[in-house]
């Protein structure tokens, strides 16, 4: 019998049923294809521990089987309640560790399928969910991390929620399985809630919305399928400028995967933002490419058709009544986060707390991350933020707990964040082994190794404080961003990465690869001769970003040959053809 896509899955499915629950109830380690699939919207991912393969193949056992459980909280809120409760599920049914994510969620791994049901009927009841966290679907809708009390942040977030409450799955498949909901009839369909945004087979792939408030990036609005960003005026937000087409992900060596950065579409008054994007998810869901997914992002919608052809398709979905504008004026200067003290603006501060690849975990001879923050929230009863950047920022703080909290993280060694190179504060790395299937190499496991072998190259070059974005992934599907930073590494093998330079650390610009291979222990001198050429070369006040912009023909974007030749190469064949 041949394998089934996922398309024919989702149609098959029964409002996102499929036999999850006979999988449940069967004693079953693991689930089929088919129910895999299914599982990711309902915000669980299958895995397995890629290190005891090897092991077990020999012993002739199964696989290793856990599972991810991601939580959806749209622009990263959390209760201290909430906070407390993921904590005690990573004790209790996970591996002890949590990962903040940079989509503003956490993820739990390392549950079994006996752990699922209980995880997550715990996190619904907490007042989150993980329905739709994963999945063919609208995802986690970002929003800026700062809690600063003014029209525009306060907006953005109430924005966030918004989206986040219009483009729920309506299938009721989700309080079946987790929740101990009444199981409907499946002979009547009039019994299933219709899905009026989604259809039958819901979107051809994954859908990523953020909300940025300029002249902070901190969301990197242009790799999201739709970014925002509010227009103020007069302490009152009048309406959203609004980008489309964002996506990173992408094959090697396969020329017509690549990444895109978002286009400028339309400005709109702020009380149609939500049609708007409902009109932008409606044309995905109709043009998006069921055939083929790795040609099914809006990115290649937007790339194929144009985005004329994209603005007008999306005018004809809108009461004609709704003006879309062009752009207001804007500008971005960093994605990076607040790290250590800020006011709010309403008498109280909150403190952004630097989290390493946003592991949460207690290291024997090193910071206590896990206990710290359990007792932020337990004792000090305080809410936080996850950040896009996977960092955490505790907020709602009065004047006179200051000391308190910073005599508790010192207690605990956690570091100063705000005191790291430029480059530190902001890089990141995704997961990658051993959790991972796609990983080709490793990234979360190494990266901070190699950080401190690149911190040197920056304390010998003069670079501390320089806004260099570092970013690293163990493939190339692109979780941790990698291909707007200034610096990348993707993997491509075991302790083998693809190089990428050239993009910005305002998030505004696509990397080109640079070196088709470099091995995990060339990387610090590579990365050396790269800093040393622009320190000897800048021009004063020059940025790496703008640096490389200048120095460097990068061409136009997208173009395959930016993304899958090495830039020596591309560099003999003069002006790269936009394509």
């Amino acid at each position: 019998m041949s394998k089934l896509s996922v398309e024919e899955i989702k149609r098959a499915s029964h409002g996102l049923r499929g036999g999850i629950v006979e999988t449940l109830e069967s004693g079953a380690t693991h689930f089929e294809e088919a129910e895999y699939q299914l599982l990711k919207f309902h915000g669980t991912y299958q895995q397995d521990d890629r290190d005891l393969r090897a092991e077990r193949r020999k012993q002739k056992l199964d696989k290793a089987w856990s599972f991810m459980v991601r939580s959806k909280m749209p622009g990263g809120r959390l209760t201290a309640a909430q906070y407390l409760l993921h904590d005690d599920l990573a004790e209790s049914l996970g591996n002890r560790t949590l990962r903040l994510t940079t989509r503003q969620g956490i993820q739990l791994h390392g549950v079994l399928i006996g752990g699922l049901k209980e995880v997550i009927a715990a996190i619904k009841a907490s007042g989150l969910t993980t329905w739709g966290a994963c999945g063919d679907v609208v995802r986690n809708t970002m929003g800026p991390a700062s809690p600063i009390q003014d029209a525009a942040h306060r907006d953005a977030q109430c924005l966030a929620e918004e989206i986040t409450q219009v483009f729920l799955a309506h299938s009721t498949a989700y309080s079946e399985i987790w929740l101990d909901g009444e199981k409907l009839d499946l002979s009547r369909p009039e019994t299933e809630p219709p899905e009026e945004i989604y259809g039958k087979t819901y979107l051809p792939r994954k859908f990523k919305i953020g909300i940025a408030v300029p002249p902070c990036n901190d969301v990197d609005l242009f790799t999201q399928d739709v970014g925002l960003a509010p227009v103020v005026e007069g302490g009152t937000v009048l309406g959203y400028n609004l980008w489309a087409g964002g996506g990173l992900g992408m094959t090697h060596n396969m020329e017509n995967t690549r990444p895109v950065l978002a286009k400028p579409l339309a400005y709109a008054a702020r009380e149609h933002v939500v049609t708007v994007v409902k009109a932008i998810v409606a044309v995905q869901r109709e043009y998006g490419n069921r055939k083929d997914r790795k040609q099914s992002r809006l990115k290649y919608v937007i790339e194929n058709f144009g985005v004329k052809w994209f603005l007008n398709a999306v005018k004809q979905r809108v009461d004609s009544a709704i003006a879309l504008e062009p752009l207001r004026p804007m500008t971005f200067d960093t994605v990076s986060d607040r790290l250590g003290w800020h006011e709010q603006g309403d008498g109280r501060w909150f403190r952004g707390i630097h989290v390493p690849q946003g592991r949460i975990q207690d290291y024997p001879e090193g910071p206590r991350f896990r206990s710290a923050f359990r007792q932020i929230a337990e004792k000090l009863g305080l809410p936080s933020i996850v950040t896009p950047n996977a960092n955490l920022l505790i907020h709602d703080i009065d004047e006179s707990r200051r000391a308190e909290l910073d005599s508790l993280l010192d207690r605990h060694r956690i570091p100063r964040g705000e005191t790291f190179t430029a480059a530190r504060q902001v890089a990141h790395a995704c997961v990658s082994m051993p959790t991972c299937g796609l990983a080709l190499a490793e990234s979360e496991r190494v990266f901070s190794d190699m950080l401190d072998k690149i911190d040197a190259v920056l304390a010998e070059l003069g670079l501390e404080e320089e806004p260099l974005l570092i970013r690293m992934t163990g493939c190339p599907n692109g979780c941790a961003r990698p291909y707007n930073a200034d610096i990348a590494f993707v993997g491509r093998a075991p302790g083998k990465y693809a190089m990428f330079v050239g993009g910005s650390h305002r998030g505004d610009r696509l990397a080109g690869l640079h070196t088709k291979t470099v091995t995990f222990d060339d990387i610090p001198a590579t990365v050396r001769a790269l800093l040393a050429d622009f320190s000897k070369n800048r021009e004063t006040g020059e940025t790496f970003t703008d640096f490389w912009g200048r120095s460097r023909e990068i061409g136009p974007e997208p173009t395959p040959e930016q993304f899958h030749i090495e830039f020596a190469e591309r560099a003999g064949h003069g002006p790269l053809t936009e394509i």
